[in-house]
């Protein structure tokens, strides 16, 4: 760990090149519904990274702000296209506070879980309540923990297996952390790469809402408004700040 967290250089280069996240059919759905929800106001992401959320929003006529600890993250993203008319306040998304106030705070793929405690989670619901103006919304989407796949004692899961990438999730399910390991073939070698998590489930997610002065309105199985059911992968959910 350095000051720019887990994302230096080296994986701020290549971290657009996933197409899982930053194909257009993925980028399209997120940003129509962020729209939606900042209705017309300011909007602020949380670890907002290359701005493969934020650019696109921009141009739909949002008004865009950020937060993100990793410079060489930002630095991806001033080097595109309307990046650099993009405010990005340099610091974690736990403590940081822009002095100003937005219809509309999100935070995505999974970043939520990137905080390692429960402490530090509901610290940004507090932080993300506390640049709302009354009414707005925060929201995040997050995977839902796929313990159901775990056979009972393993605490091991493959999510890709490809020609160039293999990755795993290794659970403890005592202390509800995960680690995802990846590794790469590049060039004749071989690189690993590890990042810590902790995973919640939506009902803890709902609670620290709460307490951060927050109510649940909706919640998605995905960015098309999908139904969310006992089967669902993630869930995208929107809390609004209690008005008065």
């Amino acid at each position: 760990m350095h000051d720019d967290g887990l994302f230096d250089e080296k994986i701020a280069a290549t971290y657009d090149d996933d197409k899982g996240i930053s194909a257009p059919e993925v980028i399209e759905p997120a940003v129509d519904l962020l729209a939606e929800l900042a209705g017309g106001g300011r909007a602020l992401e949380f670890a907002i990274g290359t701005g493969r959320i934020a650019l696109p929003l921009a141009r739909k006529g949002v008004q865009v702000e950020g937060i993100e600890l990793s410079r060489p993250m930002v630095s991806r993203l001033r080097a595109k296209e309307g990046g650099a008319e993009i405010s990005v306040a340099i610091g974690d998304m736990v403590t940081t506070d822009v002095a100003r106030r937005f219809s509309l705070v999100y935070l995505v793929f999974n970043t939520i879980n990137n905080l390692t405690s429960q402490d530090a989670q509901l610290a940004c619901f507090r932080n993300a309540a506390a640049h709302l103006e009354p009414g707005g919304h925060f929201l995040i989407e997050v995977g839902v923990p796929p313990l159901q796949r775990l056979p009972v004692g393993e605490t091991i899961l493959a999510f890709d297996h490809g020609e160039t990438h293999w990755g795993v999730d290794e659970y403890d399910v005592v202390n509800q952390n995960f680690s995802s390991h990846h590794i790469w073939l590049r060039d004749g070698s071989y690189e690993r790469f590890s990042v810590p998590f902790r995973y919640a489930w939506p009902a803890e997610f709902d609670l620290m809402a709460r307490l951060a002065g927050l109510r649940l309105k909706e919640r998605w199985g995905g960015w098309k408004k999908e139904l969310f059911t006992q089967v669902s992968e993630k869930h995208v959910s929107v809390w609004q700040k209690v008005e008065g």
